[in-house]
């Protein structure tokens, strides 16, 4: 192999560490026996949520874990792997690849990464059970606002038993 080759492939890893460095979530993958046009349509519904989606040869994979000093990651790295990162939620690719799996019914999850801990199909399968990031701040949002209502609507009332009582007294003094 030529110089230029190694290169080339030394900047590939490097960019393959970069990239698993920033990830929210990322999950590993047994492409194989699917169809270009459902390739296709889990690489449109990834692309849907922010995912980027790649194939990458495992090599590649191992020595950007190793760089990254990720364990426990090579035993799932056997065979065609493809990988979909999750840039800004780590849910959204285990929400995507489930589903599809579920439908397809051709290609198996392997493993994933959230952070630098090595997660199995059981713990991705977990993962694509929470909710996204923007209904938690929903659900957040309603918690937080919660209270507020409550107080308004107590002075709201507050302030309408005031208007009475202060009506009947003028009520009373013109009696």
């Amino acid at each position: 192999m030529g110089e230029k080759a190694i290169k080339v492939k030394k900047q590939i890893v490097l960019e393959l560490k970069d990239k698993m460095e920033s990830s929210k979530g990322i999950i590993f993958y047994d492409y194989r026996g699917l169809s270009v046009l459902e390739v296709t349509e889990l690489r449109n519904k990834f692309r849907e949520v922010g995912v980027e989606y790649h194939v990458i040869k495992n090599s590649m994979l191992r020595r950007a874990a190793d760089m990254l000093e990720i364990a426990g990651l090579d035993e799932y790295l056997a065979g065609p792997t493809a990988v979909a990162f999750g840039l800004t939620d780590p849910v959204a690719p285990a929400k995507v690849l489930v589903e599809f799996v579920k439908k397809v019914k051709k290609t198996e999850i392997k493993s994933g990464l959230l952070g630098h801990k090595v997660i199995d199909v059981k713990g991705i399968e977990a993962l694509a059970e929470l909710p996204s990031r923007e209904q938690l701040l929903a659900q957040l949002a309603g918690t937080l606002n919660a209270p507020i209502t409550g107080l308004a609507r107590s002075l709201s009332g507050i302030i309408c038993k005031l208007g009475y009582a202060l009506n009947a007294v003028k009520e009373q003094k013109e009696a």
